[in-house]
């Protein structure tokens, strides 16, 4: 062979593998951007769910202590994330503020309860949950009344469901085609050295021999276009937290971590599988289909 084919050869092989890596790349990329929005939409929702009002309003002649023993007590609970105690004196102070006038000077006392206003886990925020939670707090004697708006609260958790089926739907549809475009680039690779894997065939190399190199050279071009894809989706989390700085309220690093490591493992199991099948299927395949 001259020193120009040689050439013309190696040229052709980095081009193969730079395409490979770049659509890999691509189609990771794709992924961990659906990924994001998966994460974004679940945090949003944990968001909107904890955020629901529920109000336990006390008698009025409650006494302070008890109305601080109820507190911890449901703070306690596995059920709640927070809660805050909210003296007459403070409510009024609120109320105020909001009508822009002093209403107890006008009404000449402060008909106003104490209240805990509750924010409950998001798994636990549906009305369900809540009927159950309510009776509980209703069965403490200095509890006046236990408020919050159900209709809300359905309205919230069948948008989420309806949200959730949409994202699921069109995660498995992009998730179908990735694995056809890596499939398809992978089988494109490994038909440009048909002829090689059956030379290794003549030379008697097994079946396991002949994968080997072609599985170890995929898995590293997917580990390769999944730092590419990492890169890519490191830039956009940047700009996009440049341009809506209320994300980073709905963002750690335990989330980017978690989906970083989704993203590597993708690209390893996607390309170690499209080569397992590309390469067992010209060394099954039968000489004269080699041409075609």
């Amino acid at each position: 062979m001259s020193k120009q084919e040689e050439r013309f050869y190696r040229r052709r092989l980095a081009s193969s593998y730079i395409t490979t890596i770049v659509s890999v790349s691509l189609v990771l990329f794709m992924l961990g951007l659906l990924g994001l929005v998966i994460l974004h939409a679940k945090k949003l929702s944990d968001y909107a769910k904890e955020n629901i009002g529920f109000s336990v309003i006390m008698k009025d002649n409650a006494k302070e202590a008890s109305i601080i023993r109820l507190q911890k007590t449901l703070d306690a609970a596995p059920y709640v994330k927070s809660t805050e105690y909210i003296t007459k004196e403070q409510a009024a102070k609120e109320f105020t503020e909001e009508l822009g006038e002093d209403f107890t000077q006008f009404l000449g006392f402060n008909p106003l309860l104490p209240t805990i206003e509750v924010r409950f886990n998001a798994v636990y925020a549906n009305n369900d949950s809540l009927k159950i939670i309510k009776e509980k707090i209703l069965a403490d004697q200095n509890v006046k009344e236990v408020f919050y708006q159900e209709s809300l609260v359905d309205i919230v958790n069948k948008n989420v469901k309806k949200i959730s089926i949409i994202i699921l739907g069109f995660s498995i549809l992009l998730l179908i085609i990735a694995i056809a475009l890596i499939n398809n680039t992978i089988r494109l690779s490994v038909y440009s050295k048909r002829f090689i894997i059956r030379s290794m065939q003549l030379v008697g190399a097994t079946p396991g021999f002949i994968r080997r190199p072609f599985i170890w050279k995929g898995i590293l071009q997917g580990i390769i276009g999944a730092f590419v894809a990492i890169i890519l989706l490191s830039v956009v989390i940047y700009f996009s937290q440049k341009e809506f700085p209320e994300l980073v309220n709905f963002q750690d690093i335990n989330m980017f971590l978690s989906l970083f490591g989704i993203v590597i493992l993708l690209g390893i199991i996607l390309t170690w599988l499209s080569n397992y099948f590309a390469v067992r299927k010209y060394i099954r395949i039968k000489s004269d289909y080699l041409y075609f």
